[in-house]
């Protein structure tokens, strides 16, 4: 820091920001003049006497410290411009003092220290994501360098009238997982991040918004539970709803109106992997109905690849059982908002419902959160191997990630990635049915986003809530398989399936390997661009 023109900071000889500081002081001799600077170095006297030779700068052993400072000179310090970025959750009124600092209290009344700090020490650059993702502060007393867990119901208070604590009773806040909404809220590009017990718990608190009569625009792709919750609305709270194809958005504009009370968008969508184009159904949705709010199902992408908020949606909500956890060792659901009077009234749902995420699970979903961005990332190559390897051999392969996705150009107009979450068809549903059952490495289970591979048959397992006429209806093949793809060797993962493809009599064998069969036992041509893309 600087003190009446003096740079105090302590620094070991081989500090990497020893070369740094002593390059800005020289930097700044023509500006100031050097005497002014006095840099103490925690170092033998060798050393320092010959930085004083070569700086012009006073260098004194540690020893001539009895109380040096903890800090080092940073790039604030030392030149006059400053930095002014700012964090979520900051408020306006702070933004518009120009502090950079955060309130006192959040939101919710609780007085934890950013995390991580608004930006790095050397130049102001904002942290990538992946920093982020593990930088945590603590306010522990102990400095644990993890969050502690709270597990306690009740909090003392300071007087019988009670008050003066920041929580008293767990179902309205707890400390985990105040650090968690924090934390979540950076990484979301969110001013506010709510957790609830599970991803269904999250779409009821917000559902929970419409009131009899209001109508709801949503897709004709919906996660199984999903559709079971919006039909539950249907028949029993008075609400309208209307599913239609929100990959096309003059669908979307020929049923909204005033009454449009609600968006609901899935991108890409489950299991059929349809792309939404969230900024154009938003502002379709907001001409309509300026009080409309547009929720985003972000499971399927994850903050690491897609921030909905950023365009035009109000909510954001996911499922942090799937990558978020990457585990699939706890249940939670996250809302992320930006309108602070919109996230209040999520909040008063929470809590007078009792459905906040629990301090164990809460500490849980921290922990995964930290390694999001390298589980990701060796995910969606995998899943690009997989992906690839069976569109070679003839089979019709929906992921964002192959240029043959009709919609590949508007997802990667929105997207950071392609996600680890694609499907195939096979034209027959008992071949598809022997190709689960005969997978090994790739567990038959719901779900996705874990750090093991995962297959399913979405008609009789996740989506099977939907009857088999809708299902039809909107054009939901009985035999696609869904694969959800984890952090194993790729060719391991190619091998299995190649196994049960073999087994299950879905290709046809010859000197030059093997090609999909259709529904009639004939093989499928494969392109020469499939096959070339997956070499």
């Amino acid at each position: 820091m600087v003190v009446d023109g003096a740079i105090h900071g302590a620094v070991t000889p081989h500090s990497p920001y020893l070369a740094d500081v002593v390059s800005r002081i020289s930097a700044c001799s023509s500006s100031y003049h050097q005497s002014h600077f006095c840099c103490y170095l925690a170092a033998p006297s060798s050393t320092a006497h010959r930085l004083n030779s070569t700086t012009n700068c006073t260098f004194a052993p540690v020893r001539s410290l009895p109380h040096p400072p903890a800090t080092l000179p940073t790039a604030a310090d030392i030149r006059p411009e400053t930095t002014n970025n700012t964090m979520a959750g900051e408020s306006s009124k702070t933004k518009a003092s120009g502090t950079g600092k955060l309130p006192a209290l959040d939101l919710d009344g609780h007085n934890l220290p950013p995390s991580p700090a608004p930006s790095t020490p050397r130049n102001g650059r904002k942290y990538a994501l992946m920093t982020e993702l593990v930088y945590t502060e603590s306010s522990d007393q102990y400095n644990a360098s993890s969050v502690p867990i709270y597990q306690s119901a009740t909090f003392k208070q300071e007087s019988a009238t009670g008050g003066g604590g920041e929580y008293d009773y767990t179902r309205s806040g707890n400390p985990t997982r105040t650090h968690l909404e924090r934390h979540l809220a950076k990484i979301m590009a969110a001013n506010r991040a709510l957790v609830v017990s599970s991803g269904m718990g999250a779409l009821d608190v917000i559902t929970r918004l419409l009131r009899p009569g209001d109508e709801v625009v949503t897709g004709d792709d919906l996660y199984g539970g999903s559709n079971r919750l919006l039909k539950y609305l249907s028949t029993h709270g008075g609400i309208i709803v209307h599913h239609v194809d929100t990959t096309n958005p003059e669908k979307v504009r020929a049923v909204v109106s005033s009454k449009t009370a609600m968006v609901l968008l899935e991108t890409p969508t489950n299991p059929l992997i349809k792309i939404c184009d969230i900024p154009a159904i938003a502002s379709i949705a907001h001409s309509a109905n300026p009080a409309a709010i547009v929720a985003v199902d972000n499971t399927m992408m994850s903050p690491m690849l897609l921030n909905p908020l950023d365009l035009g949606a109000d909510v954001v909500y996911e499922s942090g059982t799937k990558y978020l956890s990457g585990h699939h060792d706890l249940m939670a659901g996250v809302i992320a908002v930006n309108d602070s009077a919109l996230g209040d009234r999520l909040y008063f749902t929470i809590n007078a419902s009792g459905c906040g995420l629990s301090p164990f699970d809460s500490w849980l979903l921290l922990r995964g959160v930290k390694t999001l961005g390298v589980r990701m990332e060796k995910q969606q190559a995998n899943a690009m191997r997989v992906a690839q390897f069976l569109e070679s051999h003839g089979f019709k392969v929906r992921y964002p990630g192959l240029k043959s996705h009709p919609q590949y150009d508007l997802h990667w107009s929105m997207a950071r990635g392609a996600g680890a979450v694609l499907s195939f068809e096979t034209g027959d549903v008992s071949v598809s049915e022997r190709i689960v059952e005969s997978a090994r490495l790739w567990a038959i289970s719901v779900s996705f986003g874990c750090v093991n591979s995962l297959i399913s048959m979405p008609c009789r397992m996740s989506h099977a809530s939907i009857d088999e006429k809708t299902r039809r209806e909107r054009n939901m093949p009985e035999d696609i398989i869904r694969l959800c793809v984890g952090i194993e060797d790729p060719e391991d993962l190619v091998d299995d399936l190649s196994r049960a493809l073999v087994q299950a009599g879905a290709v046809n064998i010859t000197p030059d390997g093997f090609h999909a069969l259709n529904g009639d036992g004939s093989s499928i041509e494969t392109s020469d661009a499939a096959s070339a893309e997956a070499q």
